[in-house]
């Protein structure tokens, strides 16, 4: 049961970081308008593609996840 204790813990504060993440990130302007984000209009469609803002965020989770769990 402890186990299932902790689990349910560590989603909570996922959640929660996630949560804030959604509520900050309209707020920084660069932020999916990077050089390597594609945006392709066509007659009535729009395909965005974030593909330097999902390798700079990547980067960035793996470099922070690095450091708080060695």
């Amino acid at each position: 049961m402890g186990e299932l204790g902790r689990i349910l813990i560590v989603f909570g504060i996922v959640l929660v970081l996630l949560g804030a993440v959604f509520l900050v990130a309209p707020r920084v302007p660069v932020l999916g308008r990077l050089p390597g984000d594609f945006v392709l209009h066509r007659d009535h469609a729009t395909i965005y593609i974030p593909l330097a803002t999902c390798l700079v965020l990547s980067l960035v989770i793996s470099i922070l996840l690095n450091v708080f769990w060695r």
